[in-house]
């Protein structure tokens, strides 16, 4: 709250907005930060190729002790940190949506895709399920981070990246922690748009997911049809 607005709280709109939760111990000086973020009410750790969590000072690289993902210690979710090196996990590639379990996919298992990836999943499939399944099957020190569990995020685990405290000019999400993420920056265009793994339950033939463009066009969740070449931010923890 600016200065000199009243609080909700005495005024009788008990709940409010701002008098509760992360952003508001935050502005307080009272929220403990196990990593860092100079965002308010963000709370994120750097954690290397090896699976070991690293101080703030830590930079992108391929060695093991390098960053490779983010933690966001509010949910607990270990996140991907995209690469920019032309490799299976280049922020560049794109990916359709395809979920072969019925149970999930609401009738519309989507599309197998094709080579938007520069060749790097199997007979130029570009799919989130094929770009999941490669990760995973990635072995000794090429593990993303130690792990062989990831998945592609729910809606609401994506949502909870968009930052609606950054410039208006700027990605709607913490960049400091999440490098590499794509944007538009010349106009609404489909750049900056990441896939989550639930189907539109009315419209079977779309996917959900968020766009994390400029605040000016993006931060909010949007549904594509799942034949279109979006980007994939895989997830691992909660559920």
């Amino acid at each position: 709250m600016a200065p000199g607005t009243p609080d909700p709280e005495t005024a009788g709109f008990n709940e409010q907005d701002c008098t509760r939760g992360a952003s508001a111990a935050d502005a307080l000086g009272v929220l403990y930060k196990q990593g860092g973020s100079s965002q308010p009410g963000r709370d994120y750790s750097k954690i290397a190729n090896d699976g070991s969590e690293l101080p703030n000072s830590a930079t992108l690289g391929s060695a093991p002790g390098d960053w490779a993902c983010t933690r966001d210690n509010t949910t607990g979710l270990i996140w991907e940190v995209k690469t920019d090196d032309g490799g299976l996990r280049d922020k560049d590639h794109r990916y359709t949506w395809y979920e072969p379990d019925a149970n999930r996919n609401g009738g519309n298992a989507g599309s197998t895709g094709s080579d938007s990836c520069a060749s790097t999943l199997p007979g130029g499939l570009c799919n989130m399920q094929a770009y999941r399944t490669a990760v995973n099957a990635l072995a000794g020190s090429a593990r993303m981070c130690g792990a062989t569990d990831w998945r592609l995020p729910d809606l609401t685990e994506l949502h909870t990246l968009i930052h609606y405290g950054v410039p208006i000019s700027d990605p709607s999400i913490d960049t400091a922690w999440f490098p590499n993420s794509i944007s538009s920056t010349g106009g609404i265009n489909f750049n900056g748009f990441y896939w989550s793994r639930e189907t539109n339950a009315k419209f079977p033939h779309a996917g959900w997911g968020v766009y994390f463009s400029p605040l000016a066009v993006g931060g909010y969740v949007e549904g594509f049809d799942k034949i279109a070449l979006r980007h994939v931010r895989l997830v691992r923890g909660g559920q």
